[in-house]
């Protein structure tokens, strides 16, 4: 379960909840901190942002949210048009801190070779794809050392870059929207060594991520094959091993209330938001931080595909079974080293 230290004071329990002891070292109480940040910007940074500006409409400073308006809409193109990264933010020590949480680590199995793009099919989703953004979007687990000349973009929800500050955020940690514009102009128009980084299960997913579940919505998920092959990319099955055992969620089997509510909200809103819990700041029983669990993120090897601009379904059908085959190869090979019994099998849906 939860990775403590021990400690004489670990044990000590307040009204049903298991408290932190009081005396840990700095190092894990950082680690904490910039998990707190991250969650802080996953959950909440939405509706501070806006509500800054909003706020500032109705005071003598209304002129500076018009400015902000203005830009966000001058600047709307930017996220389907390759991002602006900034190496600096990537290499920010807060992300040195939050792989060390868990920690997470970054697995290669074959050679990228920078002359060539690539789809990275990240899966599962999880419930804030940790391993995605971390191992991609930043450099805390070796990224270009591992992979050469290889550029990672994730790809995200195009909604985050209407929210004013927090898509400039976004944009210096090299992600982008996962737009069809977006994917073609990584794939096809910023030359080559280029990665676009898919969640494929998306947020519907993140309704499946239950600590040893391994639930995929992957059967037909097929624009991102699509996009390979239009753009003449190689596509990469890449598996997150314990992605899903970070927080747990409150039990909304198919048929429940709960999953038709959340069914419903992510046809009309876009996403799904899954009723979850993790450790706390103080206590290791309840709160919204993720639990100390190691997260495990493997790269498969390269599939290439034959570019064709009018693919046609039988070329996405092939080229699809191909992928599903070669991910649960994946799951397959490396499940055991990561604490997965032998006979648990990866279930597509």
């Amino acid at each position: 379960m939860e990775n403590r230290v021990t400690d004489l004071n670990s044990n000590v329990k307040f009204l049903g909840l298991e408290l932190a002891p009081l005396h840990i070292p700095w190092h894990r109480r950082m680690e904490t901190v910039s998990v707190i940040h991250w969650l802080t910007v996953f959950l909440f940074s939405g509706f501070i942002c806006i509500g800054f500006c909003i706020y500032l409409l109705y005071t003598s400073f209304y002129w500076v949210s018009l400015l902000i308006f203005a830009w966000v809409y001058y600047d709307r193109k930017c996220s389907r048009q390759g991002g602006r990264r900034f190496e600096s933010v990537r290499k920010w020590r807060v992300w040195m801190h939050t792989r060390n949480y868990f920690p997470i680590s970054l697995h290669k199995t074959a050679d990228l070779d920078p002359k060539n793009n690539y789809v990275f099919g990240f899966h599962p989703h999880g419930i804030m794809s940790m391993g995605a953004f971390i191992n991609f979007s930043t450099d805390a687990t070796g990224f270009d050392e591992k992979f050469p000349g290889i550029k990672g973009t994730v790809l995200t929800l195009q909604g985050w870059f209407y929210i004013p500050f927090i898509r400039e955020y976004l944009l210096a940690a090299s992600v982008c929207d996962v737009s069809r514009d977006s994917i073609d102009w990584i794939l096809g128009k910023s030359g080559t060594g280029n990665a676009a980084v898919v969640v494929v299960g998306g947020a519907t997913e993140s309704l499946e991520a239950n600590p040893n579940v391994h639930r995929l919505y992957l059967s037909r998920r097929k624009g991102f094959i699509k996009r390979a092959i239009v753009n003449g990319a190689h596509l990469v099955p890449v598996y997150s091993f314990g992605e899903t055992d970070v927080f747990v969620q409150m039990p909304n089997p198919e048929g429940s209330r709960l999953r038709k509510l959340q069914a419903y909200l992510t046809k009309y809103i876009g996403f799904a938001p899954p009723v979850f819990h993790g450790r706390g700041i103080f206590n290791y029983s309840m709160g919204l931080i993720p639990y100390r669990r190691p997260i495990h993120t493997v790269v498969g090897a390269p599939i290439p595909t034959k570019k064709s601009v009018n693919p046609s379904n039988e070329e996405v059908e092939a080229v699809h079974k191909e992928y599903m085959d070669a991910l649960v190869s994946l799951f397959e090979e490396h499940k055991t080293k990561y604490g997965i019994d032998k006979d648990k099998k990866l279930v597509i849906i």
